[in-house]
C-alpha cells in the first residue's frame, strides 16, 4: 500500500476497545460515554480485518485500546493474529497497555509471539499515579511490568511529559528504567478530545526543554535510529538504554509515516490529527469474499494525509481533533 506522498504503509495500530480501567486525565474525561457494544466490532471481524490488512502488505501490528486486555477473550485474537508471525507474513505483533492485566496476560501474550510491550507509566510516585490515573493502582502496574519481563517480554515504557505533575521526575525515570533493562519515550501532550483544554494547555511541556534536562545529568548520543513511527532516539550512556521523544507539537514528525489507525468499530483513521476516516465496519459485512472491504481499503490509503495539524491553541482553546485518543487508539 502506498500512500500519495509515496511511502508504504506497514504498520496497523488496532484499537480493540474503547473501554479502560483507567481514566488518564490527558486521554479521557472521567465521566466517558462508552460505545454501545452493538457498534463494536467482533474479535472474528478484527481478525478478518487484520487479516486483509497483511495481505495488502502490513507487516506490524500493534493492538491498543482503550485498555487492550481488559476485553472479553482477548487472547483468542492474539492467538489468531500469532499464526501469521510463523508463516512470516507478519513480522511483529506487540501491544500498548497500561500494565493492569499483565500479571495475568503475560506469559500468554509471549506464547502467542508477541515479544515486546509498551507501558504506560507516567510517574514512579503512587499518590501522583493516583491523580494522573484517576482509578489504577500503582502496585498492580508494578507486578504487571515484573510479570512482563519474567516472561520474556521487552518492556518500553512510555511517559507524558506533564507541565508541573511530573516534571520533576524525569530523571528518576530515566535512572529506574536504565536500572531495570526498560528503554523509555517521552511523548508531549496532544489536544485530543474535549477534557477542560485550559489544564492540558497547563500541562504542556515541550520536549525540547525536557531533553535540555536531561543533558544536564546524562551523556545522550543521537541514534541513527527509524521503525518509521514518530520517536526520535538517543542513547543514555551511563545506561546503555534508550530514550525516543515523541514530538507532535514542537516538531511534525509525519514525513516518514508509515501506519494507519483502526477502530474498534472499524473506523480507519489514515491520520491521528485528522478528522478524515473510512468506514471499514459496512464493507466487511457485505461481502465475505473481501473483495470489497479491501477495495475500500485502497481507497482510503489514497487519501493518506501528507501529516497532522496539531496545535496548542491558547486563544480558542479547543482541542484539535474532537475524539478522544482512546476513541483511536494512541
Amino acid at each position: 500500500m502506498i500512500d500519495p506522498f509515496g511511502r508504504t504503509v506497514s504498520y496497523l495500530r488496532v484499537s480493540v476497545t474503547d473501554r479502560c480501567d483507567f481514566r488518564c486525565s490527558y486521554c479521557m474525561s472521567e465521566d466517558m460515554h462508552f460505545l454501545p457494544k452493538s457498534d463494536i466490532l467482533s474479535l472474528e471481524e478484527l481478525n478478518r480485518l487484520c487479516g486483509t490488512f497483511i495481505k495488502l502488505g502490513v507487516r506490524k501490528l500493534r493492538l491498543t485500546g482503550g485498555e487492550p486486555l481488559v476485553r472479553r477473550n482477548i487472547m483468542w485474537l492474539f492467538r489468531s493474529l500469532g499464526e501469521y508471525l510463523k508463516t512470516g507474513e507478519l513480522d511483529e505483533l506487540t501491544v500498548t497497555t497500561n500494565g493492569s492485566q499483565l500479571a495475568k496476560y503475560a506469559e500468554e501474550l509471549f506464547e502467542a509471539g508477541v515479544r515486546r510491550v509498551n507501558v504506560s507509566l507516567d510517574t514512579l510516585d503512587p499518590d501522583k499515579f493516583q491523580t494522573i490515573t484517576r482509578w489504577g493502582k500503582f502496585d498492580q502496574v508494578m507486578k504487571g511490568i515484573a510479570a512482563a519481563k519474567a516472561a520474556g517480554l521487552k518492556v518500553k515504557i512510555n511517559a507524558v511529559a506533564l507541565k508541573g505533575i511530573n516534571d520533576d521526575e524525569i530523571n528518576d525515570l530515566v535512572s529506574w528504567c536504565g536500572e531495570n533493562g526498560h528503554d523509555i519515550t517521552f511523548i508531549e501532550v496532544m489536544p485530543m478530545g474535549e477534557m477542560g483544554e485550559a489544564a492540558r494547555l497547563n500541562q504542556y511541556w515541550p520536549l525540547s526543554i525536557v531533553r535540555g534536562e536531561l543533558q544536564k545529568r546524562w551523556t545522550l548520543t543521537d541514534l541513527d535510529e527509524s521503525t518509521g513511527g514518530p520517536a526520535r532516539y538517543v542513547r543514555v550512556e551511563e545506561t546503555g538504554g534508550k530514550i525516543g521523544f515523541i514530538t507532535p507539537m514542537t516538531h511534525n514528525f509525519c514525513e516518514s509515516c508509515n501506519r494507519v489507525r483502526l477502530t474498534c468499530t472499524g473506523t480507519l483513521y489514515m491520520c491521528l490529527g485528522q478528522d478524515d476516516a473510512a468506514d471499514l465496519r459496512t464493507p466487511l459485512r457485505a461481502d465475505d469474499t473481501d473483495a470489497t472491504v479491501k477495495a475500500a481499503i485502497l481507497e482510503a490509503i489514497e487519501r493518506k494525509p501528507m501529516g497532522h495539524d496539531f496545535i496548542i491553541d491558547r486563544r480558542s482553546q479547543k482541542a484539535a481533533v474532537g475524539r478522544h485518543m482512546s476513541v483511536t487508539g494512541g
